[in-house]
């Protein structure tokens, strides 16, 4: 499941794409973007790195 990015929380500080070891993100104007979520494989650098808590990964529904 890839990255969600909150746009209206980003500050465009590139932390995203700085830690990604996969380069998920790119910035898109003054914002970051997720234009590659193929690439990410969920370590969740992006996560515990932004520093305005921009970036969420949904949880993938257990089925039985």
């Amino acid at each position: 499941m890839p990255p969600r990015l909150d746009k209206e929380r980003c500050i465009g500080c590139g932390t995203c794409i700085a830690v990604c070891p996969t380069g998920v993100f790119e910035m898109e104007g003054s914002k970051s973007d997720v234009a590659n979520p193929q690439a990410c494989i969920g370590c969740k650098a992006c996560v515990l790195n932004c520093p305005e808590a921009a970036i969420s990964f949904q949880e993938k529904k257990r089925t039985k």
